[in-house]
């Protein structure tokens, strides 16, 4: 019998084969430590200043690696942009008064959007005025800004007797009055509380139309209410600049042909203190827009003339008769639209929206009661026409149900999914998964942007929100957030982000937003940039956020590395400078963030 060979022994094999494998890994990373000449991650050696502090991250570069076909921006010959005329320091393009005579006045459209086309944009950056200083940290940003930031001395002028804001040497003061409670916010919100449980938190979303300097949304955040203020570009200069300056959430918009661009059952509370909106002209149209967007049970607080008509036509420029007609007409409306009167104080009325149309369908076949809108969104709001009809609620069994479910009470809402999150194809899952994630990504921020984490933020931006992560991640730190959903996103979220308290708007990036230059400390973009790449100009985007953003702010842009370091491109010459990190998905995701801190 043969002797068995001992190299064809199976086991002998398998122990050569690891020791070859052995063998060629150690030999490879001998290899490439002595040869390689680009490593993932290059430390930088900064001076001390405030990207120093700021970026704890290595810089990464990519800038010859990637390949994505992306749109070619005419910028080869460019070498950085230019500042535009110093006339440019409060320019909002799509709110432009030297536009507003090519449109007619009729129903207040002038004042509405119209935005450039993109030939007639303006390719510079807009200036700050000259002595410009970093506005005042909240809380004390709430009652005082600095006069050469807002060089605007009319508003204190003509509303000098109002005490909306008054000038004091170089700091504009605001003492919290208005043109219905001259005497201070306090006891006009205090008056309100006695009908309204302002303390309960049942209210945390309110719409004020007509906000002037928005001293009612300022004195709200006391109750943990957040407030959506809105005012048009007008006589008084730039008034939601104030706002926006104090820290308080606020927006340019005006009821005129379109809807509000919020979704249906958005608002707890709406506010009017002599906004001089023609409530009961056009059918009611516009009142009937404060019923589409007020959720079921919610309020409507109306200030002013014609309220208590009798007491205080003498201080009026309308006639007794005049004022009683109209506030019978507003009354009669109110019934119509199905609303309950609560109460009526002095110069205050307060009404309430049913919990859901059961009566009310009943009552419009005996009334002559505007009809039920049909074959329409009701969340639909960005440039859709107003109807004058009631936006119907959704169907319930009974005469005591809310009209699609109950919503927990402030601050539990926040972080439990709505009903409404559930019917749009959100599981509870899906929902509190959405949750994890941002609190892991604003981490993340809080170790690259350590000024997150210090009050150095106030009016925050996410240009592409979705369900409110983000928002809902900063909770902790004393800011609110502009949640901005693209109006064609895939999932249209905007009512799922007011059912958790936040506050947004409907938006197009390829237009301007509706807001005055150097109104936002941080801007949040996720995904933004790969969503309009095949839309509109990269350049035009970027020029809007550099419009928006205050000097010594931040951005924070999140995509796919090929886009970010087409962005980083564009934004050197916006002389900003950025910097390219990992996100906190690590070294080998595809999706890089692109960090731009100018506070230096």
């Amino acid at each position: 019998m043969a002797k068995p060979n001992p190299l064809k022994h199976p086991l002998l094999k398998y122990f050569i084969s690891i020791l070859l494998v052995s063998l060629s890994y150690i030999l490879g990373i001998y290899t490439s430590s002595n040869n390689s000449t680009s490593p993932p991650l290059q430390e930088q050696k900064q001076p001390l200043n405030c990207h120093q502090h700021n970026f704890s991250l290595s810089v990464l570069d990519f800038e010859s690696h990637h390949t994505l076909s992306l749109p070619q921006e005419p910028l080869r010959n460019l070498q950085f942009f230019n500042f535009c005329p110093p006339n440019f320091t409060s320019y909002c393009p799509c709110h432009d008064p030297s536009r507003e005579t090519d449109f007619t006045a009729e129903r207040f459209f002038s004042r509405e959007r119209h935005c450039p086309e993109p030939y007639e944009k303006p390719m510079c950056l807009v200036p700050r005025p000259a002595g410009y200083k970093r506005p005042f940290s909240w809380p004390k940003s709430r009652d005082y800004a600095w006069f050469k930031n807002l060089p605007f001395k009319e508003l204190s002028e003509v509303k000098k007797t109002q005490n909306w804001v008054r000038l004091e040497g170089d700091l504009l003061v605001f003492p919290g009055g208005g043109t219905s409670f001259r005497k201070g916010v306090k006891g006009y919100v205090d008056e309100i509380k006695r009908f309204v449980p302002l303390k309960s938190g049942s209210i945390r979303t309110v719409l004020d139309v007509g906000c002037g300097v928005a001293s009612f949304g300022a004195h709200l955040m006391d109750y943990n209410i957040l407030t959506m203020s809105i005012a048009p570009s007008d006589k008084h200069e730039a008034q939601l600049q104030f706002a926006l300056e104090r820290g308080v959430p606020a927006m340019l918009g005006i009821l005129s042909i379109h809807r509000l661009p919020f979704p249906s059952r958005s608002f707890d509370m709406a506010h009017c203190a002599r906004c001089l909106v023609p409530w009961t002209k056009y059918d009611g149209l516009y009142l009937m827009e404060i019923d589409r967007v007020l959720r079921p049970g919610g309020y409507w607080i109306f200030s002013g003339p014609p309220i208590n008509w009798k007491a205080n036509y003498k201080g009026s420029e309308v006639g007794a008769q005049e004022l009683e007609q109209e506030q019978a007409r507003l009354e009669d409306l109110a019934v119509r639209l199905c609303w309950k009167k609560v109460a009526e104080k002095g110069a205050i009325a307060v009404w309430r929206k049913p919990n859901n149309h059961i009566h009310c369908i009943i009552k419009s076949r005996i009334w002559k009661s505007p009809r039920f809108c049909s074959n329409s969104d009701p969340d639909a709001g960005w440039y859709k026409k107003m109807e004058p009809c009631i936006t119907p609620l959704l169907n319930v069994t009974d005469i005591h149900d809310i009209s699609g479910g109950s919503l927990e009470k402030w601050s539990k809402r926040l972080n439990i999914a709505s009903p409404r999150t559930k019917s749009e194809g959100i599981s509870g899952a899906a929902f509190e998964g959405d949750n994890q994630l941002w609190k892991r990504r604003v981490r993340h921020y809080g170790i690259i942007l350590k000024s997150l984490s210090r009050g150095r933020y106030r009016n925050i931006m996410d240009m592409n929100a979705g369900i409110g992560g983000f928002a809902a991640a900063l909770i902790q730190y004393p800011v609110w957030v502009m949640n901005v959903v693209p109006y064609d996103a895939k999932q249209n979220n905007l009512s799922i982000v007011y059912d958790r308290g936040l506050v947004g708007t409907y938006m197009n990036w390829c237009e301007a937003f509706s807001t005055y230059p150097r109104t936002y400390d941080l801007i949040h973009a996720h995904g933004v940039f790969s969503m309009y790449m095949d839309k509109c100009s990269i350049i035009d985007i970027l020029l809007e956020m550099h419009r928006i953003l205050r000097p010594e702010g931040a951005v924070i842009i999140r995509d796919h590395v090929d886009i970010i370091v087409e962005v980083k491109g564009i934004a050197e010459k916006m002389k900003w400078n950025g910097r390219i990190l990992h996100s906190e998905n690590g070294a080998f995701h595809p999706e890089k963030i692109l960090l731009i801190d100018t506070c230096c």
